[in-house]
């Protein structure tokens, strides 16, 4: 089954809308699935939207579009999402990042009390598209020991980085351990195995079950120095905008229980260090010396391939997914079939 980039942005809102959300939340929240799928981050696309339409029904999701700025100064701002959607709370917070950047060269804003987000990288891709060099980095439920322990107690913690550029998309947007944590989900509804070396059970053995990784920890990435990151991102993300930490990070993993985690988001305005011109000039100059030293990839290569051949060919829709999007629908009195080609 199929579903192409048109019908995807107009299910999602139809489906919010229904439900009541808010115009503006609507297509957000929309825009942001979209970017997932089309970048192949199908774990966090719509392959998560049925976590969120349940948050909602569980009311660990709010409709109301009533974020809160508790604090603020010309370079930074620290905003109470009350519950809402995440991409619509990450959204506002990184335009308001972007405008403190373009006003004094710097924008850091952090946001608590929010909800799963969907990639990071989507947020730092708002900054390029003005000309800002965006940093985003959050906290997720515990799945990752440190190393050297069996118990989790970091998240999978992401970062994504975005420099803008003349010609070529240059975007980094990972995880801080071997997988995300909704890799393993979407194996698990798939029926699908994860790659040796990713997670651990229980019991703290090596699997390839997803499900058995999910009741044990995800490795950190490159050993040490996954750890390290993670362990700052936790931190930053954490005790710095008024957010939980460790064991104490609920809500991105399920919706049964309200979301803790926090977020930073940061804005640099290239123009304000140097003139933007000669930086990207820069900028390409380096990605073309990159390009010059072999058969490599510069950081957003994998995800500009992603989308134009999403583009073309649609992207796929697995049958548990679509069971679930179409008990969504039929509650909803809404024929998904006229979205999705079987």
């Amino acid at each position: 089954m199929k579903i192409t980039e048109q019908k995807e942005y107009a299910l999602v809102k139809e489906i919010l809308s229904k439900l009541g959300a808010s115009e503006e939340d609507c297509k957000i929240v929309a825009e942001a699935t979209l970017d997932a799928d089309l970048k192949g981050f199908t774990s966090h696309g719509l392959g998560r939207f049925p976590q969120y339409i349940k948050g909602i029904e569980l009311k660990t999701i709010s409709l109301e579009d009533n974020i809160t700025i508790e604090k603020e100064t010309p370079a930074i701002a620290l905003i109470n999402g009350n519950s809402g959607f995440g991409q619509a709370i990450a959204y506002k917070a990184m335009k308001l990042a972007i405008k403190k950047a373009k006003e004094i060269g710097i924008g850091c804003v952090g946001t608590h009390n929010g909800n799963h987000f969907g990639v990071t990288g989507y947020y730092s891709d708002l900054a390029i598209r003005e000309d800002v060099i965006g940093l985003v980095i959050a906290n997720t439920d515990p799945g990752v020991a440190p190393l050297g322990a069996s118990k989790p107690v970091l998240g999978t913690n992401p970062v994504s980085i975005g420099i803008p550029s003349s010609d070529t998309y240059i975007a980094l947007d990972m995880a801080t351990s071997e997988s995300a944590r909704g890799k393993l989900l979407e194996a698990k509804r798939k029926g699908e195995e994860i790659p040796p070396n990713v997670a651990l059970d229980k019991d703290g053995n090596p699997t390839t079950n997803p499900e058995e990784a999910l009741k044990g920890s995800i490795l950190p990435f490159g050993a040490h120095k996954g750890y390290g990151l993670s362990f700052m991102i936790e931190l930053l993300a954490g005790p710095l905008v008024g957010a939980a930490y460790g064991s104490n990070v609920t809500g991105t993993a399920g919706t049964d229980v309200d979301c803790t985690k926090g977020d930073l988001f940061l804005a640099i305005d290239p123009s304000k260090f140097v003139d933007f011109e000669t930086f990207e000039e820069q900028v390409e100059d380096f990605v073309s010396e990159v390009r010059s030293a072999g058969n490599t990839f510069v950081p957003g290569d994998l995800e500009v391939k992603r989308v134009a051949e999403a583009q073309e060919n649609g992207m796929t829709i697995d049958p548990n997914l679509y069971t679930q999007l179409k008990d969504i629908c039929d509650n909803l009195d809404i024929n998904i079939d006229e979205y999705i080609t079987k």
